[in-house]
Parts: structure tokens; sequence; C-alpha cells
């Protein structure tokens, strides 16, 4: 009779370990899902304020057309690129960050935009946006690469693979790969 309690007792025990692990797994594997959510938000307000940059750029950039249709085709690119998966559509946002870039770059031959209110008040909107994907996309590397060790070790591992928990994508921008303008005095 001792012995049944026992074993009733450990089979209880490894439900509940099994359960606890189970549960973090769930947790985590939502907690990227939100992470997420917060980088595509920013990534969409960062794509909405490009049109209105670009309006308020062109009347004064008329012989820059190259860079202005960089920005538009990145801009296009990087809104195809979402749902797709986190390594496309990094990939996109990067070429669109490096397009800005050079965007911006080339404002600063034009004394008269840079003064210009409604393109300050853009700038310094798409500048707090650029830093809240950064800290976005920060959160989102940490808690993926949290997740990636749980799956990953014993015995959790087993249970992920039972699931089909697996391993997720970091949201990876390869900044300064962008060439810079050459400035000539």
């Amino acid at each position: 009779m001792i012995a049944i309690y026992i074993i009733i007792g450990i089979v209880v025990l490894l439900l509940l370990i099994f359960g606890g692990i189970y549960n973090s797994l769930v947790r985590l594997r939502n907690q990227v899902r939100n992470a997420w959510a917060q980088i595509d938000v920013q990534l969409k307000r960062r794509h909405d304020l490009i049109p209105n940059l670009m309006e308020t750029v062109k009347g004064y950039m008329k012989h820059e057309r190259e860079t202005l249709e960089a920005v538009t085709n990145a801009r296009n690119l990087a809104q195809g690129a979402i749902g797709k998966g986190v390594g496309a559509q990094s990939k996109a946002e990067a070429e669109l960050s490096g397009a800005l870039s050079k965007l911006l770059a080339v404002v600063e031959n034009y004394p008269d935009l840079k003064a210009s209110q409604n393109f300050l008040a853009l700038q310094a909107q798409l500048e707090g946006t650029e830093n809240r994907i950064a800290v976005e996309r920060m959160r989102y590397n940490e808690i993926v690469r949290e997740y990636n060790i749980k799956i990953k070790r014993i015995p959790t591992v087993f249970i992920a693979n039972m699931f089909g928990y697996r391993q997720k994508t970091f949201f990876e921008v390869e900044e300064g790969k962008e060439q810079l303008p050459q400035v000539e005095f």
C-alpha cells in the first residue's frame, strides 16, 4: 500500500514539474510575440512618418531624385516584408534605415529645409521612433535569447520538442553597413 502512495506521489510530482515547464514555455512564447508586436507598432509608425517626410523634402530637394526614390523603394520593401518572418523584415528594415540615413545626410546641403518647422518636427518624430525601435528590438532580442536557451535545456528540451517549440530568430539590423557620403572641402 505504501508503494502505491509513493508511485502516486512520484506521478503527481512529475505532472507538476511537467506543468510548470510547459507553463513557462507558454509564458516565454507569449512574451516573444508581445515583444514582436511592440516592434511592429514602432515600425509601422516609422513607415507612416516617411511619406510626410518625403513630401516636406521634395519641395526643397529637386535634384536629389535618386535619394528620394531609394527611400520610397526601401519603405515599400519594408512594408512588403511585414509578416514574412523576422529575418526578412529585419533585412528590409536595415535597407530602409540606410536609405533614411542617406536622405538625412543629403539634407545637410539644404539649409532652408533644415530650418523648416515641418521638417524639424518630422525629423524629431522619426528620431524618437528610431529610438523606440532600438529599445523594443533590444527587449525582443533579450526575450528571444531567454526563450531559445530555455527550449534547449534539459528537461525542458523534451517538452519543447514534444509540443513543437522551435528557436526564434533575433531581430538584427546591420547598422553602420551603409556607405557614408563623401564630404569634400
